[in-house]
């Protein structure tokens, strides 16, 4: 795959893992894990599925003795053992309990369990993101300015979005907290912090979905500062004059991200 189409799946299993991550509660509040996202993510890295007793296992290694297991449940555990201690463990028998060493490896899992719930989850996401080549070159940045360019000439909201997305992903760049979010508005930008708490946010892009302007300031705004944050509202609206507008948005972000850092 190109690097933009690793870059976009880069960014889709990281949504993902946030949101199975998001649906892990403590045991008393009765939440659900997601399984199925979690099921997708497990299904993107070279772990077998297999059913055994009521148990969704993915397995590493099925030719070996001992290796790294998932059980697909509220836990998420990552085991490193057998699919029978897996098994045993998680639902023993009758007779199994009947073995006092059982017993003991059922109470206490701690000799076989890697990691839980959260930690289970970034360990899949990691191997999933190691999987995918996010080296590239100037060319590769080129394409995505020129598809978000296209995009914005034709109006087409989604492709502007996505190539935004990209150049974000590349250059560290988050969404916007409380006090810069304007509606109808993809807004996107480096994100920083004062030891006062005082949140520091730009240079940052603004897309109006409504009126497909693309705009951007390359000044940075502290969310205590209510003269630029007015400032950018006004930028948004047209009432102030941008950095920069329209196409050469894109070029400043793939000059931008020439001079950074593109292998993750």
């Amino acid at each position: 795959m190109s690097f933009k189409e690793n870059l976009l799946q880069k960014i889709t299993i990281d949504k993902m893992a946030k949101q199975v991550i998001a649906s892990i509660g403590p045991v008393e509040s009765g939440r659900k894990v997601d399984k199925k996202t979690m099921r997708s993510l497990l299904e993107m890295v070279s772990y077998t599925y297999k059913r055994k007793r009521d148990l969704d296992l993915f397995i590493e290694d099925v030719d070996a003795e001992k290796t790294r297991i998932v059980v697909l449940d509220n836990d998420l555990a990552i085991y490193h053992t057998t699919v029978y201690d897996v098994a045993m463990r998680k639902t023993p028998t009758v007779k199994e309990m009947m073995n006092p060493f059982n017993v003991i490896k059922i109470l206490k899992d701690k000799d076989v369990v890697i990691s839980k719930k959260e930690e289970s989850v970034k360990t899949i996401q990691k191997e999933c993101i190691d999987g995918l080549d996010l080296s590239c070159d100037e060319s590769d940045l080129d394409e995505i300015a020129k598809d978000g360019t296209a995009s914005l000439e034709r109006e087409y909201a989604d492709g502007v979005v996505e190539s935004i997305d990209l150049f974000a992903e590349i250059l560290g760049y988050r969404a916007p907290p409380k006090a810069f979010r304007i509606g109808h508005h993809k807004i996107m930008g480096a994100l920083s912090q004062k030891e006062s708490g005082e949140v520091l946010f730009g240079p940052m892009v603004l897309y109006s979905i409504i009126h497909n302007a693309l705009k951007l300031i390359e000044t940075q705004a502290g969310s205590f500062d209510r003269e630029k944050l007015e400032f950018i509202q006004n930028v948004a609206s047209g009432k102030e004059q941008a950095s920069s507008e329209g196409p050469y948005v894109f070029q400043y972000l793939k000059e931008i991200a020439i001079q950074h850092s593109v292998n993750f």
